[in-house]
């Protein structure tokens, strides 16, 4: 998979689609392209392979339009992190705006025992308004405090902490995690080393 995993929700995991968040010049964008949000919905079961196939298409046919949609989308995942981080009310409205124009593109429809919004076309807004319904869902969990940003300095990744303590600090052990054990181990043993 070419995007990472790790936050215990497919929305959350969108969020996750900067690396280094916080670190300033070393901040990088994953969604650099509507083709990169193409694949990021498919790889969390938001479009199915015949409806990616169909977006790719769409986009080759209409590229300017194809970028504004993927600016959307960073402009609404940015509005999610504002709104669940930092409860950024002004990002909350922004949300709230988008999920309005996002139930106007679908209906309401029951498959089985269950109700879903079923998109009214397959167009290059698809991704986004499927996006922002699920980050409206993730708004509304009960968990949500377990949210937890990782305490890697610069990562800023986000994540639902499900360990029993609730003690997790890294959103990956074997990256942010490792890293900040062998700083901290290092700044142990610089400063033993200037002990007399």
């Amino acid at each position: 998979m070419r995007f990472g995993h790790i936050a215990g929700d497919r929305m959350l995991d969108l969020v996750n689609t900067v690396a280094w968040r916080l670190g300033g010049p070393e901040r990088s964008e994953a969604l650099r392209t509507f083709s990169d949000v193409v694949d990021w919905c498919l790889e969390s079961d938001l479009v199915s392979p015949d409806e990616a196939a169909t977006l790719r298409d769409l986009a080759g046919r209409d590229a300017t339009r194809a970028e504004r949609e993927r600016v959307h989308v960073v402009d609404a995942r940015e509005k999610a992190y504002a709104l669940l981080v930092e409860g950024d009310t002004e990002a909350a409205g922004g949300l709230a705006d988008l999920y309005r124009t996002a139930l106007a593109a679908a209906d309401l429809v029951r498959a089985g025992d269950r109700w879903h919004w079923r998109d009214r076309d397959t167009d290059l807004s698809l991704p986004r308004h499927r996006i922002v319904r699920g980050l409206v869902a993730l708004t509304q969990r009960e968990d949500l405090d377990r949210l937890h940003q990782c305490e890697d300095a610069t990562c800023g990744w986000v994540y639902l902490d499900t360990s029993p303590r609730r003690n997790r600090r890294w959103c990956n052990t074997k990256d942010c995690g490792d890293r900040n054990r062998a700083r901290a181990y290092y700044a142990r043993q610089k400063a033993k080393s200037r002990r007399p």
